[in-house]
């Protein structure tokens, strides 16, 4: 329990700001080994996030709301993963080779399919969250959680069926690159599953909206997982990011299908 629970900090501390406990210590194993837990680190974001958009509602108009609950989670993850989504849509936006692409993926500078794929990426997750609010506000509290914790399990999926498309020695994070086992995505998605149980156990009326959107978050992953082994033979640290925003945009654009209705 005490090596599960360093796990889940080495993740936090790998995808958040949030400090750790100095006992937590490290280990370059437990940075592969922590990925079973990453929806339970994406449940942390997006309780922030929904702490932030439910205090910002009771002064702001829900689309300020939006804004400044979205600023927050960028905030606390360093817009790793926004950065990731930028990085795959300069390398693999345009018509280039996969040795080209992994290049591209190198280069700390955003080009133009960078800049127009997160407009649209932030700009899509806004409008979809403020309708979401505007629906039915305790919801969509719940749902922006349960979009983060989703979200995060695609990555995981990617690290199991794929293997490293970039240079492994080269690696920002060596453990990274390595695939991961069927116990570890097993964990990660019964952390899916349990935080869904609750805010279902919560709000009875979520049970079908969480079910489209699991459909729908599986299906965009699979779809992920075949284009980036036809593209670059495999994943990198980029496109892992890429798949969460993707996976987090899909899953709202689902459960907002439902509840706007």
């Amino acid at each position: 329990m005490i090596h599960e629970l360093r796990l889940f900090f080495t993740a936090l501390q790998f995808f958040t700001r949030v400090p750790i406990p100095a006992w937590v210590g490290y280990e370059p194993a437990w940075l592969q080994d922590c990925a079973r837990h990453y929806p339970l680190v994406g449940a942390c974001v997006g309780a922030f996030g929904a702490l932030v958009l439910w205090l910002a509602l009771l002064v702001f108009p829900p689309s300020v709301a939006v804004g400044l609950s979205m600023a927050a989670t960028v905030w606390m993850t360093g817009g790793f993963h926004e950065d990731g989504w930028a990085d795959s849509c300069d390398a693999l936006g345009g018509a280039v080779s996969r040795e080209r692409a992994l290049q591209i993926m190198k280069d700390s500078r955003i080009g133009a399919y960078g800049a127009i794929g997160l407009v649209l990426m932030l700009g899509l997750k806004a409008a979809t969250l403020t309708a979401l609010v505007q629906a039915q506000p305790l919801a969509a509290l719940l749902c922006l959680v349960w979009a983060h914790a989703a979200s995060r399990a695609a990555p995981v999926w990617l690290l199991h069926a794929l293997a490293y498309a970039g240079d492994a020695e080269h690696a920002k994070a060596k453990p990274l690159a390595m695939q991961i086992g069927g116990t570890g995505l097993g964990v990660a998605l019964l952390w899916v599953l349990s935080i869904g149980a609750l805010f279902v156990w919560l709000e009875a009326a979520l049970l079908l909206p969480l079910a489209l959107a699991s459909v729908a978050a599986l299906l965009a992953t699979w779809q992920m997982r075949r284009w980036l082994n036809q593209r670059l033979g495999g994943f990198t640290g980029d496109t892992l990011g890429a798949t969460q925003q993707l996976v987090e945009l899909v899953c709202l654009l689902a459960l907002l299908a439902l509840l706007h209705g």
